[in-house]
C-alpha cells in the first residue's frame, strides 16, 4: 500500500546547540555548513532536571515546571551551529511539554 505524503513520517527532532544564540529544539528542514533552519522551534532558555544537552536529548527534563522554554516559533535560520543532537521521542514530549 502506498503511502500518501501527510502520512510520511514528520521529520526527526533535535536540539542545536549554536555558538552565540544558544539552544533550540525543532525540527530540521534543511542544514548547509553551520546554518541550520529549524521549524517548530522552542529556545532552550534555562532547564532543569537533565545534566547536560545529551541527557536532554535522551530523557528530556523531569522538572519541567522549572524550565524556561519560551514560544514555540514556525521556523527559525540558526547561524554558527555547533552541536546537533538527535532526540528520542520521550525527550520531544518532555521538551513540548514545558509551559511557555
Amino acid at each position: 500500500m502506498a503511502t500518501k505524503k501527510s502520512e510520511a513520517k514528520a521529520a526527526p527532532y533535535h536540539i542545536v546547540r549554536t555558538n552565540r544564540a544558544g539552544v533550540f529544539a525543532g525540527n530540521i528542514e534543511s542544514r548547509t555548513g553551520q546554518e541550520v533552519v529549524l521549524l517548530n522551534a522552542r529556545r532552550l532558555w534555562y532547564w532543569e532536571g537533565a545534566a547536560s544537552l545529551s541527557q536532554l536529548a535522551v530523557d528530556g527534563v523531569s522538572r519541567p515546571a522549572n524550565c524556561k522554554f519560551p514560544v514555540e516559533v514556525s521556523k527559525i535560520t540558526l547561524l554558527e551551529a555547533i552541536e546537533i543532537l538527535d532526540c528520542t521521542p520521550a525527550a520531544e514530549a518532555s521538551i513540548k511539554a514545558v509551559p511557555v
